[in-house]
């Protein structure tokens, strides 16, 4: 496809719409509701005053609908459950970046290519 085939179609977005977010989620509009009232999903609002949602939150509250279902949780407590769970997967992502910068650096002293 050339430039000129491609300057008239919209530019790809990281936001949907409330009723494909809705859609594509699974989540019923009322936990969609309460989720944005506890500020676990913080979605932007269009001049019209429609809710853009990030695809990201997508994967997120079909994460949480999974845990608020499997463990009969409340919301508030499957949120509570993945701010944690994000946390350990952070720094778990620490931890291999040290291990790398360790082994880069054993690797350096030991005069190895």
């Amino acid at each position: 496809m050339s430039n000129h085939d491609t300057e008239h179609l919209p530019e790809r977005t990281e936001f949907i719409l409330w009723a494909e977010f809705i859609e594509r989620s699974g989540v019923s509009a009322a936990r969609i509701g309460e989720l944005i009232e506890l500020g676990w999903i913080e979605p932007r609002t269009t001049e019209q005053g429609d809710y853009l949602f990030r695809v990201l939150d997508v994967v997120r509250a079909n994460k949480l609908e999974r845990i608020c279902r499997d463990f009969e949780i409340s919301s508030i407590a499957g949120t509570i459950i993945m701010d944690l769970l994000d946390r350990v997967q952070g720094l778990e992502r620490q931890v291999r970046q040290m291990e790398r910068l360790l082994w880069d650096a054993s690797e350096g002293a030991s005069g190895r290519p």
